[in-house]
């Protein structure tokens, strides 16, 4: 499941789902969780039951509300027939398997947005246990602040506060020791182009294999920055073809520098990204 760029749409806003379909994201996120009223949950549902009896390329992902929240078995129901489910609140491999227990066996690959609620954050290098269940971790940097009493979660410029530049880093770290895609945080400011092309070039240095949206407009930018770019892929490649030419040697020149066993499994996952 290539998931460069995920896509958010209220799910009680079907107009704007064939539009979002066609953004060019590798995921849409019917969303039932926080963009839609308690009034208007049911109509949600509805939507997203009829929307995914549709055919469609693109990867269909539904957030459902939180396990706890009574509305589980409603949101399951609904969500049925997706590619995905988004996991709010998740706070560690517990919830995921209970989304498992409530959906059955058949439940699809699961998105726990895994950095809501302060207990959240000391289970992050735990979901290597459930990771069969998962297509990834990603992170949020709203509701945690307002769970613990914080003003904000940004400095007057925009960057994270460093309590949340850890999370950010324990939720990377998690996903990879769990081997399983880290998907960084929406880019808030729609209209800043440029700052999201900035944002989303660090998440992609820093080892995040994709990001979410809150605007069809952000999605170029996003999948340009999560897509290796020709020098990179025809790097990758001569770092696998030298080892493959020399698969006895730990340690060789290329282009004038040394490179090793580590280079040799960026070269792969680099690759496999393709």
């Amino acid at each position: 499941m290539r998931l460069r760029s995920l896509l958010f749409v209220p799910a009680d806003r079907p107009e704007r789902f064939a539009k979002a379909a066609a953004s060019g994201a590798d995921a849409i996120i019917l969303d039932l969780e926080d963009s839609v009223s308690l009034s208007r949950k049911a109509v949600a549902r509805e939507a997203v039951r009829a929307a995914l009896q549709d055919h469609t390329d693109v990867v269909r992902m539904v957030r459902i509300n939180p396990v706890d929240s009574g509305w589980l078995d409603d949101d399951i129901a609904a969500a049925r027939g997706a590619d995905a489910i988004m996991l709010p609140k998740a706070t560690g491999p517990a919830t995921v398997l209970a989304l498992v227990e409530a959906y059955g066996d058949d439940c699809p690959p699961i998105l726990p947005i895994a950095t809501e609620v302060p207990a959240a954050i000391f289970t992050l290098g735990e979901y290597a246990r459930v990771n069969g269940r998962l297509c990834g971790l990603t992170w949020g940097a709203e509701d945690l602040p307002a769970a613990i009493g914080a003003a904000t979660s940004r400095e007057d410029d925009g960057s994270y506060t460093e309590p949340y530049k850890l999370v950010r880093s324990l939720l990377l770290f998690g996903a990879h020791a769990a081997d399983v895609a880290a998907i960084e945080t929406v880019y808030p400011a729609i209209a800043d182009i440029d700052g999201l092309a900035a944002y989303a070039a660090r998440g992609s240095r820093d080892g995040f294999t994709g990001m979410m949206a809150i605007h069809p407009s952000q999605v170029a930018t996003i999948n340009a920055a999560f897509t290796p770019d020709a020098a990179t892929v025809a790097h990758a490649h001569a770092v696998v073809a030298a080892f493959a030419a020399a698969p006895e040697v730990g340690a060789l020149q290329l282009d004038g520098r040394m490179i090793d066993a580590p280079h040799l499994r960026q070269a792969r996952a680099i690759l496999a990204r393709l």
